[in-house]
């Protein structure tokens, strides 16, 4: 269960050289950090007519280990968002999902919907973290780059949030508001220094990754890998391969804690031992490969709660919103960022802060009425493969069935129709039986 542990008391004492309150970068909304869930945040709050500030550590564009592909849910995001998602605009579109495993291979095309496009994309995080900050900039959002929030102000009267302290190149600053969201990643700083800790009863995934010129740059399917071994263990995760159309491609793995084997695999050696079995004119050798191989956490399933504590309000990965199924991050955080955002306007317009309070209150079940069922159902999903004679009977079985593997396309993706066939009936009647705990 989440820890609560006392915030850093230099943030709430005022230590160091701060500016006073009441200056022009005061804002309504102070949103730490600006990858997909800030910048989303950002975005609708700017959109609201709200006064935004977004504070970000590094410089874009910057890396983020990631596979790059986003599936027709973080399509649908971005096209809400107003940015255009053409090929000639630099996307890498792709038709579904190929999958290999069980020494079968099949593939899945996108479902076709009327709540979400039939294609996916590839792109760079380095370009699109750029493109999500620079259009919540140009809804209206503020944006300071090279800025480390180093821990939250506090009212010392109630111990709410106030804003936050921040470490620049010209000194140490302080910034204001009447609402703070942390967006900062998997491991944000600012929900630990408020108290809020990961909870152990939820998964978690590592990934490592990296990039190979490679002739399959211009794949126009994702590829999964369901065999993944370490010596004779089979691990509960999976392999990619995806075309990034610019000659090379992203080639990674993902595993989740529910082995044995998690944290007792060197994740490095075991990628370069997947691609050593893969045909050499591929090209995934060493001599080919353009960037180091980096590894991240993949905060799943509401690893971190609550999502509203003491006028702090998360989203994305900092509130543990990664599909505990596929390991997809983008679309949620780009999600959880549009629902926070529009209960805080909502929150701001009241007249009372009693009845401010009582909306913001309402974020943590906005997130489980969206998202609580799907999750608790992947919870099980996670469990039940990490065994390894669970996992080598449902991939032999699974795939000799196409039928079947369509279905778990649309289950692992969470892409169904509210009012769908019998398929998005079962997908979606299972997550509203699923319990829906806090």
């Amino acid at each position: 269960m989440t820890e609560h542990v006392p915030p850093v008391t230099q943030a709430s004492t005022g230590a160091g050289s701060r500016r006073p309150s009441g200056r022009a970068d005061d804002a309504d909304v102070i949103v730490v950090g600006a990858g997909p869930a800030g910048s989303t945040t950002a975005f609708y709050l700017a959109q609201a007519g709200l006064d935004v500030l977004m504070l970000e550590k590094s410089a874009f564009p910057r890396e983020k280990v990631c596979g790059d592909g986003l599936t027709p849910r973080g399509v649908r995001a971005l096209v809400a968002m107003g940015i255009s998602v053409s090929e000639q605009d630099g996307w890498v579109r792709n038709k579904g999902l190929r999958v290999i495993g069980a020494g079968k291979r099949l593939e899945l095309p996108w479902p076709e919907l009327s709540s979400y496009p039939g294609y996916g994309l590839v792109r760079p995080r380095t370009d699109l973290d750029q493109m999500l900050a620079r259009r919540a900039q140009q809804a209206g959002a503020r944006l300071l780059e090279g800025v480390t929030v180093t821990g939250p102000v506090l009212d010392e009267r109630t111990g709410r949030i106030t804003g936050v302290a921040a470490k620049e190149a010209d000194g140490e600053h302080t910034y204001r508001a009447r609402v703070i969201v942390a967006a900062d990643g998997n491991s944000s700083r600012l929900s630990v220094a408020m108290g809020l800790r990961k909870r152990d009863d939820r998964p978690l995934g590592v990934a490592v990754r990296t990039y190979y010129t490679s002739p399959r740059h211009d794949d126009d399917y994702l590829e999964s890998w369901l065999d993944l071994w370490d010596g004779d263990r089979l691990l509960p995760g999976y392999g990619w391969i995806f075309g990034m159309g610019d000659g090379t491609s992203n080639v990674g793995l993902g595993l989740l804690n529910t082995s044995a084997a998690f944290g007792h695999t060197d994740y490095h050696a075991l990628l370069r031992k997947w691609l050593a079995g893969m045909p050499g004119e591929w090209g995934f050798t060493e001599e080919n490969r353009t960037q180091p191989i980096r590894g991240a956490a993949l905060p799943m399933g509401f690893n971190r709660t609550p999502h509203y504590y003491r006028g702090l309000l998360l989203a994305g990965d900092a509130g543990g919103m990664v599909n505990p199924f596929n390991g997809e991050g983008i679309a949620y955080a780009m999600e959880s960022g549009e629902i926070l955002a529009r209960t805080i306007a909502q929150a701001l317009a009241r007249a009372r802060r009693s009845e401010t309070e009582r909306v913001l209150a309402g974020y943590p079940q906005a997130l489980r009425e969206a998202y609580g069922g799907y999750y608790s159902v992947g919870r099980v999903f996670v469990k039940a493969i990490g065994r390894p004679e669970l996992m080598r009977f449902a991939t032999k079985h699974a795939m000799s069935r196409p039928a079947l593997m369509r279905f778990a396309l649309k289950l692992l993706a969470n892409l169904t129709d509210p009012g769908g066939d019998a398929t998005d009936r079962l997908v979606n009647g299972l997550s509203k039986l699923a319990p829906n705990p806090k």
